[in-house]
């Protein structure tokens, strides 16, 4: 559905996209993770036709809507765009808000009956329609505004951090919901956002984006359990690093010997894992050394624990992730198994 080839872009001699390529598959969702002004939403702008590329092309549905020498007017490409604020009209009702992404040539019938169903598809009764945008709550709002990118149709939508002003509880539930929605309707989407519980849990594909290149584009689980790099490994959320030696597939570590997955061969390199992958046990003081540290600090998360264990073995305090029954307490002496294998990275 979407195809970008070699797209390059600077203002005033900056690099802000430096040559990049992206497939976006027809009725999926894509994320773009990076922090900010890593060129996430130079990328959006580019792709909905606020800017022209200094070089490369962007492909819609198989037509080139833009390069450097020719771009398609933002109406004429068929894309829907949701920004962070939503970018309701104050003046206008929902209805009215709805009705400004519809044919003007429309009978007012038809528009109403079409607002209706608008406000239905993002979860919200027929009544909001004669409402003014500042009374609904900002989920609301993101919904409106929604609602007013699907009037249209288009074929791609772009959500620019839709969710990012919103608090915790009602960021979750909103974009769950309209995850769901613009699933159900069979669109192709593509979010740019820093959250990166937001991208892996509502994304088909990831791209990680660092300074106006992709470190590493993926499904979802392969970016996050198979990092290409140390980066990509820490952006998308606690990872343990230790040194370690690996040999015929196997890293030498403070924790002992770790099944590891790695393009780098034998020899020395930086073991990434995480914490979710630790489970710290109990032990007495007379177990042989090999994995053992004691717990210097804890962290009561509700559901989990962070614990932070000091293996005593010249390396940085180690963050362990398990459920908060019964944990380990301060001082205690602890065994630190690792569940599954880890990635060695050069």
């Amino acid at each position: 559905m979407l195809g970008i080839r070699g797209l390059a872009k600077s203002f005033n001699g900056h690099v802000v996209l430096d040559h990049i390529d992206l497939d976006v598959a027809a009725g999926s969702t894509t994320a773009v993770v990076g922090s900010s002004g890593c060129g996430k939403t130079t990328l959006l702008r580019l792709v909905a036709g606020f800017e022209t590329p200094d070089a490369g092309t962007v492909f819609i549905s198989e037509r080139q809507v833009a390069s450097a020498e020719r771009s398609v007017a933002p109406h004429r490409r068929s894309v829907g765009y949701v920004a962070q604020d939503g970018a309701l009209f104050p003046h206008l009702t929902v209805g009215q808000n709805i009705a400004y992404g519809l044919s003007g040539g429309a009978r007012s019938r038809e528009v109403r009956n079409r607002v209706a169903e608008l406000l239905e598809t993002v979860a919200l009764e027929a009544s909001f329609a004669s409402r003014r945008p500042h009374q609904l709550s900002g989920g609301q709002q993101q919904r409106v505004a929604l609602a007013r990118a699907l009037a249209r149709e288009p074929v791609l939508m772009l959500l620019d951090e839709p969710f990012s002003a919103l608090d915790t509880g009602l960021r979750a539930s909103t974009r769950k919901a309209v995850a769901q929605l613009l699933t159900d309707a069979g669109v192709t989407t593509l979010l740019v956002t820093h959250d990166q519980e937001e991208a892996l849990s509502i994304a088909d594909q990831i791209a990680v984006m660092r300074d106006g290149r992709f470190t590493q584009v993926g499904a979802p689980q392969d970016v996050y359990r198979r990092p290409n790099d140390r980066f990509t490994a820490e952006f998308l959320g606690d990872c343990i690093s230790l040194p370690c030696t690996v040999t015929a597939g196997v890293a030498e570590c403070a924790l002992g010997r770790i099944p590891v997955q790695t393009s780098t061969g034998d020899g020395p390199a930086v073991l990434a894992l995480r914490p979710e992958q630790l489970v710290a046990t109990v032990i007495s003081d007379s177990e042989s050394p090999d994995g053992i540290g004691t717990v210097i600090g804890t962290e009561f998360l509700g559901h989990d624990v962070l614990l932070t264990i000091d293996p005593a073995n010249d390396i940085a305090p180690i963050i362990v992730r398990q459920h908060s029954l019964d944990p380990p307490s301060i001082d205690a002496k602890v065994r630190i198994k690792v569940i599954g294998n880890g990635v060695a990275l050069r």
